[in-house]
């Protein structure tokens, strides 16, 4: 009967609905004027999305955009307020842009959706080999790593992509870091029975991942299978797991930091 199917899917929807947060994220507020001028910016990759034939999604939405500009606002508030480097306001360009060399350390999201050209890729290696940084971020599953892994291969033919070890410098650089924390997006938080925060990912656990240089200077931090940027997005909503954030600045701070002394 039509009415027993809709009733049906009404409970269904329910008792999906009491796992998912019911908050609205809170507003953009404005954020504290930064310094045009600084020791540190936080610097976004402007890229191309790939197209259509090769990953099978339409035409580009700008996945360089994703979390942008809270996550980059939210971070750096958080660094000025952590450390003592000169912060300034965040900045976004793309890698063909010779300004690129006044910034030690480059983020990019969604990294599984990147196509580079070839002098992409060539100014992407000289950046990295004049002592730059690139930490890539939310990006999941079998298709993203592949998409990453062949324009990282164009990048840096002659080096593997290594597991972060406990024991790796940029771990205690400033905090000493334990990983088995899960930072998710917040699409893979559900709320759970007595309140509690529960952690629904599709692709697996996450895995902190590196790519060093020849001598042994990590240049690529890899954030694969969680969602760095969300949960500096999202620092100032009391739904999102303070022990996420807070792994997550900590990360965040360590790149920095390894970035610009070593």
């Amino acid at each position: 009967m039509p009415g027993a199917s809709f009733l049906l899917l009404l409970v269904a929807a329910l008792a999906f609905a009491q796992f998912r947060f019911r908050e609205a994220p809170p507003e953009s507020k404005p954020f504290p004027a930064m310094p045009a001028k600084a020791e540190y910016h936080f610097l976004r990759m402007e890229y191309r999305d790939l197209s259509f034939s090769r990953r099978g999604f339409g035409p580009g939405r700008g996945w360089w955009r994703v979390d942008w500009p809270d996550a980059d606002a939210h971070f750096t508030q958080g660094v000025q307020r952590l450390t003592r480097v000169d912060i300034g306001e965040p900045q976004h360009l793309p890698l063909l842009d010779n300004h690129i060399y006044d910034f030690p350390w480059i983020y990019a999201t969604q990294a599984g959706y990147m196509d580079l050209s070839n002098a992409e890729a060539a100014r992407l290696r000289e950046y990295l080999l004049r002592g730059g940084f690139l930490v890539v971020d939310d990006f999941h599953g079998p298709d993203d790593w592949d998409a990453f892994r062949a324009w990282m291969q164009r990048v840096f033919p002659e080096q593997p992509i290594l597991d972060l070890e406990q024991s790796d410098p940029l771990m205690h650089v400033v905090y000493d870091l334990d990983y088995r924390t899960q930072i998710p997006g917040l699409r893979h938080l559900r709320r759970g029975a007595g309140g509690a925060t529960d952690v629904v990912m599709p692709y697996g656990p996450p895995l902190w991942r590196a790519l060093k240089d020849a001598k042994g200077r990590m240049v690529v931090a890899i954030n694969f299978n969680m969602d760095v940027g969300d949960a500096w997005e999202h620092a100032d909503w009391p739904v999102y797991p303070e022990a996420m954030t807070s792994l997550a600045y900590r990360f965040g701070i360590n790149y920095i930091v390894y970035a610009m002394t070593h």
